[in-house]
């Protein structure tokens, strides 16, 4: 696979996680969809997408041709070992990813993630020459108690906090809020998650000396995509079942970019 330099400011990412979803078949027609659209090359924003672990391989191999990158949505912070059910950073690249989705929310609320665990997986991941995709976000709890900010920032400094950092060392990261996440959630006010991703840039800054790319996430749709990805401090979006369709990602993908032009 044709090595690239994934991070970037200056162009908008725009991806979508598949989750526990799509089958070989299912895998295949997204990709066969994707591929016969002009975007496939697309230049104005960088593309990604994140299918589960039994498609991994089958997805880069499809995309190899492609400007979309193929990343997984978990690995282990360990290179290899007795860790039965666990995927590790390096054979996460051996597959044909790029990136490694790390820490969402529902990895913290039903997995036991920590963010002790998701610096270490983010350590791990860089070291194998991958790009960590750190998500963040608050609870309904602590948007409501007035918490975003300190939430934000303890997840924000703790998943930098072991990273080795090199010229080509490679993080991401998303602001999802957990309340806007999901079946049901409530889509953020685009002002809001601007300010906390101002915050959160200003913090990266202050912490390394240098901007990341900190992407949005969260009840994503062809609605509201325009207005979050013009907001100065979003760098892209991280959309979930809105774009698990491939009509609804590149629909999605296009508003965007027409807009950005």
């Amino acid at each position: 696979m044709q090595e690239r330099t994934i991070v970037s400011t200056k162009r908008p990412f725009i991806g979508t996680s598949w989750k526990m979803n799509k089958t070989r078949a299912e895998a295949a027609a997204f990709c066969q969809s994707v591929k016969a659209s002009p975007l496939a090359a697309c230049e104005n924003a960088q593309l990604f997408v994140i299918p589960p672990f039994t498609v991994l391989t089958a997805v880069a191999e499809a995309l190899a041709d492609t400007a979309v990158i193929v990343g997984a949505q978990n690995a282990h912070w360990q290179t290899a070992g007795a860790w039965t059910g666990e995927i590790s950073p390096l054979q996460v690249k051996d597959a044909g990813g790029m990136l490694v989705e790390i820490g969402h929310s529902e990895r913290r609320t039903f997995f036991n993630e920590t963010d002790e665990t998701v610096a270490l997986k983010t350590a791990a991941a860089v070291r194998q020459g991958l790009t960590a995709l750190v998500c963040i976000g608050d609870t309904l709890e602590d948007y409501q108690a007035g918490r975003t900010a300190e939430t934000l920032r303890r997840q924000t400094e703790a998943a930098l906090s072991k990273v080795e950092w090199t010229d080509t060392t490679s993080v991401i990261f998303a602001y999802e809020p957990v309340w806007s996440i999901g079946d049901g959630g409530t889509p953020a006010d685009p002002s809001f998650a601007d300010e906390q991703q101002a915050a959160v840039k200003a913090l990266i800054e202050r912490a390394i000396a240098r901007p990341l790319p900190v992407l949005y996430g969260g009840s994503v749709n062809p609605t509201n995509c325009v207005e979050l990805a013009t907001r100065p401090h979003i760098d892209g979006l991280f959309i979930g079942r809105s774009a698990w369709d491939a009509t609804g990602y590149l629909g999605i993908v296009r508003n965007v970019i027409d807009r950005l032009a």
